[in-house]
């Protein structure tokens, strides 16, 4: 594979980014065919039950005046060879004679997966795995959901440069400038699943939706609340909400509101079986905007898998709220939670780390 290659896969992946926000629970996939490396069709997966990405590209194709036959296909995922809401991508083509096949990733759903090898049964070259990094990181949530029966969890924090969140009465508004917390609603907006604890509940009363960006659907609210002590007028509430109790549901709460009572052993709410819960909905990224005592239950059950982090050029200092408050401090350094930087960025006066917890796919 060569350079030119690279520029029609990355020009796949920045088209399958347009689905960012609206393919859930389906993975976002974009889709190039080029023919002597010139684009001659293009398309992407725009929402469930709509045409994939590779039927989109191929029509494209056909709208410009081009025949595929004899082309290159890139795509971002291995073409899907079932049938779900639409018919397999495979039939698709294979009817229009497509000579080879480009995938940056196989694809990770063993009910959609096969695809590469009913194409190669067709005659049709098939390489998969350009620029395999950079597609599992667009569907990461996809492939969580499918492989590990959970949706990728990522955790966002906006905090001083001493890592301080809140003061310690817990005023924290606003400690990052207002480009930080519009790129904040652009992640929110991305996930399937917000989640936030009862203690941020009672002290700021968020909404929890998306308003700095422009998005066509509001991912599902959702607050951990071991007591069910969520006010039945709290924001979060309006317009629905899933509340998660370790107890019965309170008789106060609207009807429009959602409950699931999920105890642990220890009385507190399972968080890993809520997580698998949202997975069976179709959940694929939980976006965690909590207070330090739901993110350090999530860290120390090993369910998160990413932090965002806003850090503010700001200090401080103590007595003041952290990113996260165990119930037990750490016996050594050697059980500190590891991190790998995937990207630091300038958000207007904030920097944003991207942080991967090591030890998770």
């Amino acid at each position: 594979m060569t350079a030119p290659e690279d520029r029609l896969m990355a020009r796949a992946l920045a088209l399958a980014e347009r689905g960012l926000f609206t393919t859930t629970p389906n993975p976002r996939v974009g889709c190039v065919i080029a023919r002597g490396g010139e684009i001659i069709g293009e398309g992407w997966h725009e929402r469930a039950g709509g045409p994939h990405a590779e039927v989109a590209a191929l029509a494209d194709a056909r709208a410009r005046g081009h025949d595929p036959a004899g082309a290159t296909l890139y795509c971002t995922l291995e073409p899907c060879a079932h049938s779900g809401r639409t018919p397999p991508c495979t039939d698709a083509i294979v009817a229009a004679r497509v000579a080879r096949v480009v995938a940056a990733m196989g694809d990770p759903n063993p009910e959609a997966a096969h695809g590469a090898q009913a194409l190669r049964a067709a005659g049709i070259a098939v390489d998969v795995g350009l620029m395999e990094r950079e597609a599992r990181s667009l569907n990461c949530g996809f492939v969580s959901r499918v492989t590990r029966g959970r949706p990728w969890v990522r955790m966002k924090v906006a905090a001083s440069l001493d890592g301080r969140t809140a003061l310690a009465d817990g005023a924290s508004r606003w400690i990052t400038g207002a480009e930080a917390r519009a790129d904040g609603h652009a992640f929110r907006a991305r996930a399937c699943a917000i989640v936030t604890g009862i203690g941020t509940v009672l002290a700021d009363d968020p909404e929890l939706t998306v308003r700095a960006v422009a998005t066509t659907r509001q991912p599902l609210r959702v607050v951990v609340d071991r007591r069910g002590q969520t006010p039945p007028h709290a924001k979060v509430l309006r317009g629905g909400a899933l509340v998660v109790t370790a107890d019965a549901r309170p008789a106060a709460w609207p009807a429009i509101v959602e409950h699931l009572a999920l105890p642990d052993a220890k009385g507190r709410v399972d968080l890993g079986t809520l997580l698998r819960a949202l997975a069976a909905r179709g959940c694929n990224e939980a976006h965690v905007e909590a207070g330090a005592r739901l993110n350090a239950a999530l860290l120390e059950a090993g369910l998160v898998d990413e932090v965002l982090a806003y850090v503010a050029p700001s200090l401080i200092g103590d007595p003041a709220r952290g990113v996260a408050q165990r119930r037990d401090p750490l016996a050594s350094l050697d059980a500190r939670v590891r991190l790998a930087f995937d990207d630091v960025a300038r958000v207007g006066d904030d920097i944003r780390i991207r942080a991967r917890i090591l030890g998770r796919n």
